[in-house]
């Protein structure tokens, strides 16, 4: 399984993790899914949502209020969510997705994790051997993945593809 970030994705996920750095960030994604890959369009971030150091709470309630309006969008579908595993002191965020994250996945979503750390080391935007994503902007360094359901309980990674954080 592959996934493709547009340029759009890719800044609304830094602009969201950092914007609530040291607690975690929460957002649907918006697009389509193919046979093998997913095409994510859009990221948005729920600003309802209850942020903690380690962990975000969503009350669904509130999602109803948009679900008419994301309806009317005939070329895009929510494929799924993406949130934030911060730094806390001395223990870095990890892209990896807790057992709380893989008892809330659903089949035919895709799931991003951005892991936002203290930057200690600039490095350059690039796709890893892992299939995920990083580089370093500002005083942040991000690592994304990606994590989808095989299956009924099987949690595998795909690869990301985002053309624009090379020219970043």
């Amino acid at each position: 399984m592959r996934v493709y970030l547009s340029e759009n994705t890719f800044i609304d996920l830094l602009l969201s993790s950092a914007e609530v750095y040291k607690k975690e960030c929460f957002g649907f994604l918006l697009g389509y899914r193919l046979e093998d890959r997913f095409i994510v369009e859009h990221a948005f971030s729920v600003q309802t949502a209850n942020r903690r150091h380690k962990g975000v709470v969503y009350n669904q309630k509130n999602h109803k209020k948009i679900e008419t309006i994301l309806a009317r969008f005939d070329k895009l579908q929510k494929i799924g969510d993406f949130h934030s595993h911060t730094q806390f002191g001395p223990t870095k965020g990890l892209a990896a997705p807790s057992t709380e994250d893989i008892n809330e996945m659903v089949p035919d979503n895709i799931y991003l994790i951005v892991a936002i750390n203290n930057n200690e080391k600039t490095m350059p935007w690039g796709e890893n051997r892992d299939g995920t994503i990083s580089g370093s902007v500002s005083e942040f360094f991000f690592k994304i993945s990606a994590h989808f359901l095989n299956g009924a309980t099987s949690v595998k990674r795909a690869k990301i593809h985002c053309p624009f954080p090379p020219g970043f």
